[in-house]
């Protein structure tokens, strides 16, 4: 392998290792490569980064380096976060967020047989949305994450704790349903 091609490697390290960075001995470990070469490859890449319209910037702290956004573009990453954070729920997501939210501590598996439908997609929304999270692994076959809500999940929906969720009606009454189902669809046709 080329140089260039341990730069794109050194890039990729820095990349992938987020706001913790590596250090230079780190970086020269895993490349296999002496630490002056690394520093080297270090000094090139914070040159393209300085001296290019790149949206990142290599930054050195206590010899750790890490990529950074830069600070003259964080109006358009304070859009893109507030954006994606209020933008809605799908169905999916909201019905596993209420099972979750009213059984939990619960694995994904038992998510899935409550929907009856396969759950990655809707579980990794609300993760990747700070509503639940794992806590703890259940102890069977397989120790299985199980998640439970978030101090964030009781914000989002304006509750103090979550004994304030709504109690769950066991008895559905099929007239209630009947009712609130034609409702919906006379005020669809009416727009």
């Amino acid at each position: 392998m080329d140089l260039s091609q341990y730069k794109a490697v050194v890039e990729g390290l820095l990349f992938v290792s987020g706001s913790d960075g590596l250090t230079a001995k780190q970086m020269a470990v895993i490349t296999e490569l002496d630490e002056d070469t690394i520093e080297h490859i270090l000094n090139e890449l914070k040159y393209d980064y300085e001296n290019a319209s790149r949206g990142m910037q290599m930054l050195e702290s206590e010899k750790h380096y890490y990529l950074a956004s830069k600070p003259e573009h964080s109006d358009y990453f304070r859009k893109l976060r507030t954006n994606a954070h209020t933008s809605k729920l799908t169905q999916a997501s909201l019905e596993t967020l209420a099972i979750v939210a009213y059984n939990q501590p619960i694995t994904r598996a038992e998510v899935e047989e409550i929907r009856g439908v396969k759950s990655d997609r809707p579980i990794q929304t609300i993760l990747s949305r700070g509503l639940i999270e794992e806590v703890g692994r259940k102890n069977t076959i397989g120790r299985p994450m199980m998640f439970g809500t978030t101090l964030d999940f009781l914000t989002y929906f304006g509750l103090r704790s979550i004994d304030e969720l709504p109690p769950l009606n066991e008895q559905i009454d099929e007239d209630d349903v009947s009712e609130e189902a034609s409702l919906y669809f006379d005020k669809l046709t009416d727009e």
